[in-house]
């Protein structure tokens, strides 16, 4: 006769366990929480850079000033002038050929786009990145900085030098140029007082200040 088999003992069955929610990196989360904070403390600089230099602008009233205008008699008399009135409305001529860019490129929408597309590249690649981001990744490889900051200068290269945009820009900044030399040769600079202060003032560049330190840290 066949042996009984042994009774069967009941298994017990471990639950498995609960599949545990992956941390979110934690350089991710401060490369998110950093960009906002870069790009505030950007417009912060660049409004008051901005401020800062307008702060110096002449009355409007004395560019203006029709009664001041006469033909000079000589070349060098025209220099004289125009050397007088590009230190005293520095910042004045600096806005009047702003002002021809912006109504340039505002007349011309393609360009437009292409300068602000460019700008966006710079900011958010190169100058509101963290130090101390990951390398940028694309096309199944990583760029340091230095490539990504020698593909930006080769991408303005070629749209200042290479497109229509660039033409435009020259064209608005010779206009510019133009009609601040006019001002300045035929505005009679005699009512106008330039203090040492002024000229000490008139040496430091606020947006290569602002500039400088928006690319500070940066290899």
């Amino acid at each position: 006769m066949a042996a009984a088999s042994p009774p069967l003992l009941p298994t017990s069955v471990v639950p498995a366990a609960a599949p545990s929610p992956s941390p979110i990196p934690t350089a991710d989360v401060a490369a998110a929480d950093a960009n906002p904070a870069a790009a505030r403390a950007f417009v912060s600089r660049l409004l008051d850079s901005a401020r800062r230099a307008l702060s110096g602008a002449r009355p409007w009233s004395e560019l203006a000033d029709r009664t001041a205008l006469s033909r000079p008699d000589t070349l060098s008399e025209a220099t004289s002038r125009l050397r007088k009135n590009l230190a005293y409305f520095r910042v004045n001529y600096a806005a009047v050929v702003g002002l021809s860019l912006a109504a340039a490129l505002l007349a011309h929408p393609f360009s437009l786009a292409a300068l602000l597309a460019l700008l966006a590249a710079w900011c958010l690649l190169y100058m509101l990145r963290p130090a101390d981001a990951p390398p940028l990744a694309a096309f199944g490889r990583t760029f340091s900085d230095r490539e990504v900051l020698g593909g930006l200068i080769a991408s303005s290269a070629f749209v200042v030098f290479l497109t229509s945009v660039g033409s435009l820009i020259f064209s608005a900044l010779a206009l510019g140029a133009a009609a601040v030399c006019a001002h300045g040769a035929f505005r009679v600079p005699e009512d106008l007082f330039l203090d040492e202060p002024d000229q000490a003032a008139g040496s430091g560049n606020p947006l290569l200040s602002f500039i400088a330190t928006a690319t500070g840290g940066r290899v």
